[in-house]
């Protein structure tokens, strides 16, 4: 088991610090997966992603094409990006196959509908990473934030605010993706503990306008005591100002928006899950085809930001410049290797 730090390099200088632990899987696996052992550049990196047009899975693709830059051992990263669950990604994976691939980072809309084109890809020697959510398939690797983690500190952090008594309104992401399954165990891993806690279950399918909307609804028509969401918390915070009501403790991710509102005294906490695993992800991928061997499973272990107790920590990893779903982690170390303006400019090899 190997464990690892990782830092933001951001404007600001200063550093916030992440448990990194990976999980063994086996050797066995690690060389099953596509391996190029030998060749040191003019890799294919392929993405998927079925979630497009938000602000965190487009800061993941900017991950993977500024690591593929910075390691020189790429030629061109095809990133195909756009909604869909497994039906749609299935095919993306087969068109990722088809144009030369020679790894694929892919964000998983499903844990186990993917096994059999992953077994296709692993089956003609390219690497598969599945990021930021996990996959069954013992053939991939796994670079995820710890996404169980991610539901139970941020409830965890709640139930103490609240004194373990209240009513909480649960805002999730996508009803059976990987991570919001992952998420919701934590979660109520910890409200069992606290049966004074009621809680109401939403869903916002990760949209920050959706999970606005449905907020105000909410809001304006119950009392609720804190809010828990799966990331989605800027638009959340702004709905108290809608409907004319003083914000209850909030828990987010670190959302550049929220970090600021928290900042400026909203009262909640940021659950770090940063949208850099892409980059990771990567990083791992050309360790396998240059020959390396890499654990199957690789997780970061979040951290939580508390409005008042962590303020020099939210203020160093603040970008008042950047937008507002920007994921204020911008670097894992030691996984990432590129510069903050490769990061920002969001160019692969080529581009």
């Amino acid at each position: 088991m190997r464990r690892s730090r990782w830092m933001q390099l951001g404007i600001l200088v200063a550093a916030m610090v992440l448990g990194v632990t990976a999980c063994g899987g086996g050797d066995d696996n690690a060389s099953e997966s596509g391996t190029g052992a030998g060749q040191t550049d003019n890799f294919v990196i392929g993405v998927s992603n079925t979630l497009a047009g938000n602000g965190w899975r487009e800061q993941m693709i900017c991950s993977v094409k500024a690591q593929a830059l910075a390691s020189g051992k790429v030629s061109k990263v095809i990133a195909i990006s756009k909604n869909g669950g497994p039906t749609e990604q299935i095919q993306d994976l087969q068109n990722l196959i088809s144009q030369g691939a020679d790894a694929i980072i892919v964000n998983p809309s499903d844990r186990e509908k993917l096994n059999p084109v992953i077994q296709q890809a692993t089956q003609k020697k390219i690497v598969v990473v599945a990021v930021d959510q996990a996959v069954s398939e013992p053939t991939a690797y796994v670079a995820t934030n710890d996404q169980v983690a991610y539901g139970r500190q941020g409830a965890q952090w709640l139930a103490d605010k609240l004194g373990g008594k209240g009513n909480v309104l649960y805002m999730r992401g996508i009803d059976g993706v990987p991570a919001d399954s992952d998420r919701d165990k934590g979660f109520q891993e910890v409200m069992a503990k606290y049966p004074d806690i009621k809680t109401k279950e939403v869903f916002t399918g990760w949209d920050f306008t959706k999970g606005g909307d449905i907020a105000v609804q909410e809001l304006g028509s119950g009392n609720y005591d804190g809010v828990w969401t799966s990331g989605i918390d800027y638009t959340v915070v702004n709905a108290f100002k809608t409907v004319g009501k003083q914000p209850v403790p909030v828990v987010g991710a670190d959302n550049n928006e929220f970090i600021q509102q928290l900042l400026n005294g909203t009262p909640g906490a940021a659950v770090t899950n940063p949208a850099v695993i892409g980059g990771v992800g990567t990083a791992l991928a050309l360790d396998v085809l240059s020959g390396k061997t890499v654990e199957r499973e690789t997780l970061l272990t979040p951290e939580v930001w508390d409005a008042t107790e962590d303020k020099s920590t939210l203020e160093a990893n603040s970008f008042p410049d950047r937008d507002a779903t920007f994921s204020s982690a911008v670097s894992v170390k030691p996984y990432t290797t590129y510069s903050n303006d490769q990061l920002f400019a969001c160019k692969g090899p080529g581009e």
